[in-house]
């Protein structure tokens, strides 16, 4: 596939007419006044930027562990590179870049510490109350937990903003309302009872680009890092007849170059392809549905930004890679198991004292509480710790702590 040169929005500016209007916002849960000076899409970004929820994704694992070393990607840097790639697929195809930007910063914020390991562990204990999804976790964030604002609990999104978090890897129900995904979180089915977000549909193609963005910005940076751990080789991409092309690309216009480089250009490269990929089939299926406004996005009945055939299949054969060499390797495997031994640990003793949290609002919040009630609250505190938080706790609480180095 190609792309069509003219009709990328590099240099102009007005949206597309199926971009997502912040002059035409569904509004917000709580009335506000208009803002003389940003877009309803530009206020939700800032807002997102400025919460506790952002900071701590600092010292939240993507991968490897923070104490592993200084220049791997934690769950904030790779946030900021999934909203770089974000917003330039958003503005190559003329959508409003910040709320493609503002939903890619805040897709992760529900992510609990240590990663995937953190939330499975949660997940576990939670099992009996509702269990525990990151995503619902990150619209409780925004709606419940943040307290900024005098008004009002959380930060008060539009509702594009919370359809694009919500929604971002495609509808949640079908027509009929079953589950696309198994059951329907309730933090989402509690807030849609009096906000509904349309969760048979599509989001916005803002959102779309965001949930691809997501998908390539860790292939790249995941790579990256496992050459950096020594979990990857070069031999070992070489597997993969797309990256295989790239390094042989590489040397032929650099031989020689040191690794360092060589690695960056792959990278590079890497990333430029997939993007323009995108670009390619999104701009390919505007044109089949020629959508006319908004909404035209969200029946579409398909997701329009999404990987070619070929690039797709290249997606599953860097995660199986990624799987096999990273994530599941002997090592990782070992720390995943301590951490979720902290995060259970921690779970059952905030449970059978919530003094332990060591929070005059959890305490408050909690005291007369019934089982349940509770546990999603200790479960709300857990997700919003950072790692090394949660490792400073675990040690005040216990005499033995797993080393996660």
């Amino acid at each position: 596939m190609t792309i069509d040169k003219a009709a990328l929005g590099f240099g102009v500016g007005a949206r597309a007419i199926f971009a997502a209007d912040p002059w035409a916002s569904r509004g917000r849960l709580v009335p506000e006044p208009v803002s003389p000076t940003r877009s309803e899409f530009q206020r939700d970004r800032d807002r997102i930027v400025h919460t506790t929820a952002f900071r701590r994704l600092k010292h939240k694992t993507q991968v490897f562990i923070g104490p592993d070393g200084d220049h791997y990607r934690t769950r904030l840097t790779h946030t900021i590179e999934v909203a770089q790639v974000a917003r330039a697929l958003a503005r190559a195809l003329r959508l409003d870049e910040d709320l493609a930007e503002g939903i890619a910063l805040v897709h992760d914020f529900g992510h609990t510490p240590f990663g995937h390991t953190g939330e499975d562990a949660l997940d576990e204990m939670l099992k009996p109350y509702g269990g525990f999804d990151h995503n619902a976790q990150s619209l409780r964030i925004v709606t419940k937990l943040e307290r900024r604002y005098a008004d009002f609990d959380g930060i008060n999104l539009a509702w594009e903003t919370l359809e694009g978090l919500v929604k971002h890897n495609g509808p949640l129900v079908t027509p009929d309302g079953e589950g696309t995904r198994g059951p329907v979180p309730l933090p989402i089915l509690e807030y849609c009872a009096v906000n509904d977000l349309m969760l048979s549909t599509y989001a916005s193609l803002e959102a779309q680009v965001a949930a691809i963005a997501d998908d390539i910005a860790y292939n790249t940076h995941d790579i990256d890092d496992g050459l950096r751990s020594g979990y990857l080789t070069f031999e070992m991409l070489e597997d993969i007849p797309f990256l295989a092309g790239l390094m042989a690309e590489v040397r032929a216009r650099y031989p020689g170059l040191e690794e360092t480089r060589f690695a960056n250009e792959i990278q590079r490269r890497q990333i430029t392809r997939m993007v323009e990929d995108v670009i390619s089939v999104a701009q390919a299926r505007l044109k089949d549905i020629n959508p006319q406004n908004a909404d035209d996005v969200r029946f579409a009945g398909q997701v329009i930004a999404t990987f070619s055939e070929g690039m797709a299949e290249t997606d599953r054969q860097i995660k199986k890679l990624l799987f096999a060499r990273i994530y599941r390797h002997p090592e990782i495997m070992r720390i995943r198991e301590g951490a979720a031994l902290i995060v259970k640990d921690l779970f059952n003793a905030y449970m059978n004292d919530p003094k332990e949290m060591q929070s005059h609002y959890w305490i408050d919040h909690i005291a007369g509480l019934g089982e349940a009630a509770r546990a999603r609250h200790v479960g709300d505190y857990l997700a919003g710790m950072t790692d090394s938080y949660a490792v400073t706790a675990h040690r005040r609480l216990f005499d033995r702590t797993p080393d996660l180095r």
